[in-house]
């Protein structure tokens, strides 16, 4: 065993013995401070006045960030939503290829697609586009369509595509996008935003994988739309056989109130929406 001298002590590397400043021994003692909780930034480690003030300087305070009208009107009314409708939720993946191709060359997003498609789901499936009364499902004849948009992250808002079942392609991707541009620039009117029957929700640009949206009351359903990506796939040859291909997938995620209908309808539906998506000749509508 090695000797050790009996007046010398060995410190742990942690604790710095090194000199300091007779001011950095006052601050130390005064504040009774552990030089273990220090990150001295000396020469070897050594403790500065620097150190010992940056470790007693005050926090920074919480920052308040009052809610705006729209987000507390909103809380409300998704607060409300959760406690009348019993929420149930399903999503499917959908092959957006055929609709890659065509928006790519005609510079459109994937929403007006969707919405196009939606439409017509809504044809063979209108209890989607309907809302609960007392003991009675109304189911409504026409299409209004609730687009959420996104103001700047100070809340949602959703303006109202109003006989979306007349409209094609075109014709919708047009007035959502005027109605975004509008919501934006907050020149929406109270008539813009009321009377929608099916919503859908957006929050794929952020490349989300899977959202399940709370229902816009006193709607049955809504449908989140999120981010599609390129990649691999098993895709069926014309003349029999499989094959890899690079597609463009994405999700689709559906919220319902399980008081209108149930999950098989809400399936089928669902699978509907993504036949549509997957073989319409989409090039035709332009």
């Amino acid at each position: 065993m090695a000797n050790v001298h009996p007046g010398r002590i060995r410190h742990s590397p942690r604790r710095r013995p090194g000199f300091r400043s007779p001011v950095v021994r006052r601050l130390i003692t005064e504040h009774h401070l552990d030089t273990i909780t220090i990150d001295g930034t000396g020469s070897a480690g050594r403790i500065t006045r620097e150190d010992v003030l940056a470790l007693l300087a005050p926090r920074p305070e919480d920052h308040v960030v009052p809610l705006n009208r729209i987000q507390r009107q909103t809380g409300a009314n998704l607060l409300h939503s959760q406690d009348v409708a019993p929420h149930a939720f399903i999503a499917m993946e959908v092959d957006f290829e055929r609709v890659d191709q065509t928006r790519r060359a005609n510079k459109l997003t994937f929403l007006p697609f969707v919405a196009r498609a939606v439409v017509d789901a809504i044809a063979a499936f209108p209890h989607v586009n309907a809302s609960v009364g007392d003991g009675e499902l109304n189911v409504h004849r026409g299409v209004h369509l609730g687009i959420a948009v996104d103001l700047d992250h100070q809340g949602l808002i959703v303006p109202v595509v109003r006989a979306a079942h007349d409209k094609r392609l075109v014709a919708l991707s047009d007035e959502i996008a005027e109605l975004a541009a509008r919501a934006r620039a907050k020149r929406l009117t109270p008539d813009d935003v009321a009377g929608g029957t099916f919503t859908i929700t957006n929050p794929g640009p952020s490349g989300t994988m899977i959202s399940a949206p709370i229902i816009h009351q006193p709607q049955v359903a809504i449908l989140s739309t999120d981010g599609v990506k390129r990649r691999p796939v098993v895709v069926e040859l014309d003349g029999g056989g499989e094959a890899i291909a690079v597609h463009a997938v994405g999700m689709l995620g559906f919220s319902f109130d399980h008081r209108a209908f149930d999950g098989a309808y809400a399936s089928a539906f669902l699978a509907r929406l993504r036949d549509i998506i997957e073989t319409r000749p989409w090039g035709a509508e332009l």
